[in-house]
């Protein structure tokens, strides 16, 4: 159970604990398949066929393309994540607050998606990418709120776990599959596509209440008062929040720039070709997925039983810090197979503890969507911006840089976690 202290259980739940006795193991389910609905997809095309798409299109400017992409997709995201969680805070109807947005934010994710791999201009893709970006936000911050709305403080810790455990899944299961198109990029975002959309109705099932209208709720007036609850930043007992929003936005940027560029760290760095790299990947990515879901499965449970939320992030935050001084110092296909096994446990023990973390700090059940999108947002921004920053840092200092600057920015956010002071 997470706690603020000893004797004070966190209660920023919409759903108490004296009314949520069992654990709800279809909400669970739900909330497993969530990730690899938006995330993996996305991950898939945007790291891995993207670049390769890119190559083949442009091989000269591929990266400074990628690394345009990501700001502009950056700069989307930074607007509708917030706008899109607070739309799902206000949001009256029929089939309730958040499932419209998941719904339609899949719909148009993938109908987007289909339309990059059909262009063969590097601005055309940009320029839908945009959409792409918007309904990605879309989903991201109305999907993970539905843990504040049903979930009791009791068992937040257990379903942060299923979460947990498929991000991680769907940050490196999808990678392995997308490695098997680099061949055939159109085809592989198809088969993206696809699994999005089946899995979307999937959690929509799973996720099904028993009377899913909130047309029941009040309404909320749009007078200056509501538009600075719902729609601004928040102000009051947000100093452990934009701690744990912060830490996880440089935790995020440092891990992303070393697997946003990982098909070209294994070609351009470590000098592989491309069918050799395809295979590296693949290890790389089933080390990153295996090891993430024992840590993700174990972090939770321990980190319930321990009542710590704050130190099982803080040392998975460092860790991915240390995985990166191996490519550092060593050209080498295993040095990344090792960065790949520390950095593993690191993410798997982050996404399963994480999640309660948020949970814990959040300043008002109320503007969960908003304010959980905010923090959904320092991942969105952490892996956009990371694309940026890593084009950047390889045109002006090469690739080796990458892990220097992924040090830094792990420590900073390890140490920015350390400060909250609500949580232990």
């Amino acid at each position: 159970m997470s706690k603020k202290n000893d004797n004070e259980i966190i209660a920023n739940a919409k759903v108490k604990d004296e009314d949520q006795p069992k654990l709800p193991w279809t909400a669970s389910w739900a909330m497993f398949i969530a990730p690899m609905i938006w995330y993996g997809p996305t991950v898939g095309v945007r790291n891995t066929l993207l670049p390769q798409l890119f190559s083949q299109i442009d091989p000269v400017h591929k990266v400074w393309a990628y690394g345009i992409l990501g700001a502009v997709a950056t700069l989307v995201s930074a607007i509708t994540n917030l706008v899109f969680g607070a739309l799902s805070d206000v949001t009256r109807s029929r089939w309730g607050k958040r499932r419209p947005y998941i719904f339609w934010g899949t719909i148009i994710m993938t109908i987007s998606m289909i339309i990059v791999a059909n262009l063969k201009s590097e601005v055309a893709i940009i320029i839908v990418w945009i959409v792409d970006a918007s309904a990605e936000n879309a989903i991201a911050a109305s999907i993970y709120p539905q843990i504040s709305d049903w979930i009791a403080p009791k068992w937040r810790g257990t379903v942060s776990t299923f979460y947990g455990v498929g991000f991680t899944i769907a940050q490196q299961g999808f990678a392995i599959l997308a490695a098997q198109f680099l061949g055939n990029v159109k085809v592989g975002i198809y088969v993206m596509t696809a699994i999005s959309i089946v899995l979307m109705f999937i959690h929509l099932f799973l996720g099904k209440e028993p009377n899913p209208s909130n047309l029941d709720q009040p309404k909320v007036k749009f007078d200056k008062n509501s538009l600075k609850k719902y729609f601004f930043f928040p102000t009051k007992g947000a100093r452990d929040f934009y701690l744990a929003l912060c830490g996880k936005f440089f935790m995020v940027v440092g891990s992303t720039i070393v697997t946003t560029f990982i098909l070209y760290i294994f070609t351009d760095y470590i000098g592989q070709t491309t069918k050799t790299a395809g295979h590296s990947i693949s290890i790389f990515s089933s080390i990153m997925l295996f090891i993430g879901v024992f840590f993700a499965l174990v972090g939770g449970p321990l980190s319930d039983k321990l009542h710590r939320v704050k130190m099982p992030v803080v040392l998975a935050t460092f860790a991915l810090g240390v995985a990166a001084l191996f490519p550092l110092f060593i050209v080498k296909p295993w040095a990344m197979f090792v960065y790949a096994v520390i950095a593993a446990f690191g993410n798997g023990l982050y996404n399963s503890v994480d999640g309660a973390l948020n949970l814990d700090v959040l300043p008002d059940s109320d503007t969960a969507g908003k304010d959980l999108g905010l923090i959904n947002l320092a991942n969105t921004l952490g892996q956009m911006l990371g694309s940026v920053v890593v084009s950047a840092v390889v045109a002006s200092f090469g690739y080796k840089a990458i892990f220097i600057f992924a040090v830094g920015m792990e420590v900073i956010g390890g140490c920015l976690i350390w400060a909250i002071r609500r949580v232990r």
